[in-house]
C-alpha cells in the first residue's frame, strides 16, 4: 500500500525509558499513565501497550470514549476520566467499568440514580480546585460533597485530586503551598486511611520538582513522551535532564532546485533571496501538523545539518535554503523533528518557533501524520 512520505516515528524504548524514570522518581506511588489526547500525539493504543508492560497500574484520559477505546483493545487497567463526565455518558461508565472523576457535586446524585437503577456500585474520585483555577470545587466545599457522595449506596469515593498549576517552576513555592492546602484538606476528612483510598496531585512537573508530592498515585503525561513539563531548560538539575524524547518526524524532499538573487519565495514574497540559492522542497505543510508560524524561522535537518526554512509554510510545501549543505537532491531525508547525524531539533525547540509549547507541537504532528513504531 502507498503511503505519505512523511511520517511520525516513535520510540517504544523511549517510552519505556521515560516511564521508568518516572516510577523510580516516587516508587512507593501507583503510576496513572497520561494517554489522553491519543497519547500526546504519539499513539494511545500503543503508548498504552509500552506502559503496561512497564506495570503502569492505571491509565488517564480525557473523556468517555478514550476510555472505551481503551477496553475495547483489551486493557483491564483502571482508566480515569479525567475532564469530567455528562449523564448522556454515565451508561458506558458501567458498561466498560470506567472511573469517573467528579468535578464538583452536579452529578453526585444523577450519577446515584443510575448506578441504582443498574444495581451496580461505581467507584469515583472527587477533583478539587486547590489553585489550579480550572476545574474542579473548591477545597472549602470539598467536605460537603464528599459527605454526599458518602450518603450514597451505589457510590464509593475512592479517591480525591488536585492538580499543580506551576509545578514547572520551583522558585514559585506555589506547588508546596498547594501541597500543603490539599493535604491539610484531606486530613481533615479522615478518609486518607480508607481501603482502597488514593490521593494524587503530581503530574509531571510535581513529579520531578515538589518533593513529597508522590502520594498514592501519580499522573506521569509530557514526562512520559520525552520532555520535562516547564519546556527547553526547565528540568536542569532534576532527573528529567535523562528524559529521552520519543517521537521523531521525517520527510524526504520533492525537489531541490537553484533560484538566482532577488527571487522572491512562497506567498506573499516574505523572503527574497540576496544570492543564488539551492533550494530543498518538501512535501509538508501546515496540513501536515508543520505550521505557518514556522515560516521563516524554523530550521530542519539534511545530511546531518541544519539549514533554515526560508519563506511561508505552504498547505502541503516548505522551502528550505540549503545552500551552504552541497549537493542535496531528491529523496533525500530530511528531519523536521528528532535527530540525524549528530544533530537534533526537539520539539520545545520547534515550539518556540511557533510561540507554544512542546504539548501542542507533539499533539499537532501526531494526529496529522501516520505513526510508525520503532525499537
Amino acid at each position: 500500500m502507498l503511503e505519505s512520505v512523511n511520517r511520525v516515528l516513535v520510540s517504544r524504548s523511549a517510552l519505556a525509558h521515560n516511564f521508568g524514570l518516572c516510577r523510580r522518581q516516587v516508587p512507593s506511588a501507583a503510576v496513572m499513565a497520561m494517554v489522553k489526547a491519543d497519547a500526546y500525539g504519539h499513539g494511545m493504543l500503543e503508548c498504552a501497550r509500552v506502559f503496561a508492560d512497564c506495570g503502569a497500574e492505571a491509565f488517564g484520559v480525557a473523556e468517555v470514549v478514550e476510555g472505551v477505546q481503551l477496553r475495547q483493545a483489551g486493557f483491564v487497567q483502571p482508566v480515569f476520566i479525567l475532564a469530567g463526565v455528562l449523564p448522556d455518558f454515565f451508561d458506558a461508565l458501567f458498561e466498560y467499568d470506567l472511573t469517573p472523576i467528579l468535578v464538583d457535586g452536579e452529578f453526585v446524585s444523577p450519577l446515584a440514580v443510575k448506578a441504582a437503577s443498574l444495581g451496580k456500585r461505581i467507584n469515583v474520585h472527587l477533583k478539587v480546585d486547590a489553585g489550579m483555577g480550572r476545574q474542579g470545587c473548591l477545597l472549602s466545599d470539598a467536605p460537603e460533597i464528599v459527605g454526599r457522595i458518602a450518603n450514597q449506596k451505589y457510590l464509593h469515593l475512592a479517591g480525591i485530586m488536585a492538580h499543580f498549576p506551576k509545578a514547572d517552576d520551583p522558585a514559585s513555592g506555589s506547588s508546596e503551598r498547594i501541597l500543603s492546602d490539599f493535604l491539610k484538606m484531606t486530613t481533615g476528612l479522615g478518609l486518607e486511611t480508607a481501603r482502597g483510598f488514593s490521593l494524587h496531585i503530581a503530574n509531571s512537573g510535581g513529579i520531578f520538582s515538589v518533593s513529597g508530592s508522590g502520594l498514592d498515585m501519580v499522573r506521569p503525561g509530557i514526562s512520559l513522551y520525552g520532555y520535562p513539563a516547564g519546556g527547553a531548560g526547565s528540568g536542569k538539575g532534576t532527573a528529567a535532564e535523562q528524559l529521552q524524547p520519543a517521537m521523531s518526524f521525517t520527510s524526504r524532499v520533492i525537489q531541490a532546485r537553484v533560484v538566482p538573487a532577488g527571487t522572491g519565495l512562497g506567498y506573499g514574497h516574505t523572503f527574497i533571496t540576496k544570492r543564488t540559492t539551492r533550494l530543498a522542497v518538501l512535501p509538508v505543510g501546515y496540513e501536515d501538523g508543520y505550521l505557518r508560524s514556522l515560516g521563516d524561522s524554523a530550521q530542519v535537518l539534511l545530511h546531518g545539518r541544519r539549514a533554515p526554512v526560508v519563506g511561508r509554510i505552504s498547505m502541503n510545501l516548505t522551502l528550505v535554503d540549503v545552500t551552504e549543505l552541497g549537493d542535496v537532491r531528491s529523496g533525500d531525508e530530511a528531519v523536521l523533528l528528532g535527530r540525524q547525524g549528530k544533530e537534533s531539533i526537539t520539539a520545545d525547540e520547534i515550539a518556540d518557533w511557533m510561540r507554544t509549547i512542546s504539548y501542542e507541537v507533539l499533539c499537532l504532528l501526531g494526529h496529522c501524520n501516520r505513526i510508525v513504531y520503532t525499537d
